[in-house]
């Protein structure tokens, strides 16, 4: 029998772009996400998306010319996994997705994490979850050129069924910290899509490494409020993003084990509004879904990614989720005249393979 693999999306409840400068982050793998359902073992590797259509074949180390389109994610995968060692067995599969591209909720690396899977379980192959997860990372910077951090790879293989995953970029250290029961995530999509290829994401992340070697920190936890003073402006925004960020990670994380959304939630509009004023990645359309979360009666609400489009994370009442969504996507629409979308995710279990 063939193998097939699942591979989660994910929610970063908070911690946005603190991954990759070794700070904190609380994500949660949810119930949404992508099969890679292998039908045969074969010299090449043969990927059928049904929503994207066929992939051009590619070679099962990932070498030869560059794939196109989504196939990139493919290719730049094996290519990763034939450095580590992975023998070059080639299949042929069939991906198929119920996860939302470009909200946020991290389609690329559950697109990778799954397809690493097959690629493993053909070959053999084993790798530590973590391991798995930094080559997956190293494959998105190779396919599409975008420095991301461990963040996402990491929440798609960790997760666990009613947990969020606190976890120290730096170190790889982590622990898992319960949601509440009556936590709702509210996930609303602007319908303004983005992609970090052609956004600042990779700009945002230059300056801020910048503005951490002027005050000497190897990872943004280990800025202080002292060592802002100085800084040109820009430099000053971005490093104070990160090292706030940090601190509300803690914070949020104490109030989830709490039970105390109210806290959470206010933490959740701080982080929002530092995204906005200090990272400068929000648009006016992800700030008018926050203020309309706030004005239905949501606990709180930020942008989810990396910004510059998708969509804001709502931290609700379970027993209000779907009206608050409603009447958000309804005023939104008024407002705007996009058709935006509201779901309610869960914290749900990491990758597997059946």
């Amino acid at each position: 029998m063939m193998p097939s693999a699942w591979a989660p999306g994910r929610v970063n409840l908070i911690g946005e772009h603190t991954d990759y400068s070794g700070g904190l982050v609380l994500p949660a793998a949810i119930q949404l996400g992508i099969s890679v359902e292998v039908e045969s073992v074969a010299d090449e590797i043969s990927l059928t998306s049904t929503r994207d259509g066929r992939a051009e074949p590619f070679a099962a180390d990932g070498t030869g010319a560059a794939a196109t389109g989504w196939a990139r994610y493919g290719q730049a995968v094996a290519a990763e996994l034939a450095a580590l060692g992975r023998p070059p067995v080639g299949l042929v599969a069939a991906v198929d997705s119920d996860l939302p591209t470009g909200a946020g909720l991290s389609s690329s690396a559950a697109l990778e994490v799954g397809i690493a899977l097959a690629l493993c379980a053909v070959a053999d192959f084993e790798l530590p979850q973590l391991e798995l997860a930094l080559a997956c990372q190293r494959a998105e910077l190779r396919a599409v050129g975008v420095p991301c951090g461990i963040l996402d790879q990491a929440a798609c293989l960790l997760g666990r069924a009613g947990a969020a995953i606190l976890l120290d970029c730096a170190t790889l250290d982590y622990r898992l910290v319960p949601v509440p029961g009556r936590a709702a995530l509210v996930i609303v999509d602007s319908g303004v899509e983005r992609s970090h290829e052609s956004s600042g994401y990779a700009q945002r992340r230059a300056e801020l490494e910048r503005g951490l070697a002027l005050v000497g920190a190897e990872r943004s936890t280990q800025v202080t409020p002292p060592d802002l003073e100085g800084l040109d402006p820009v430099s000053l925004r971005r490093v104070r993003h990160v090292m706030t960020e940090n601190e509300r990670v803690g914070r949020f994380a104490a109030a989830f084990e709490a039970g105390d959304l109210e806290t959470a939630g206010r933490l959740l509009g701080a982080s929002h509004a530092s995204l906005r004023d200090d990272y400068e990645v929000s648009i006016a359309e992800l700030d008018l879904l926050v203020e309309l979360a706030d004005a239905a009666g949501g606990f709180g609400a930020r942008l989810l990614g990396g910004g510059f489009g998708g969509a804001v994370l709502v931290l609700a009442d379970v027993d209000e989720a779907d009206r608050l969504g409603g009447e958000i996507v309804e005023e939104y629409r008024s407002r705007t005249g996009r058709e935006g979308r509201a779901l309610t995710v869960f914290a749900s279990s990491g990758a597997v393979l059946r």
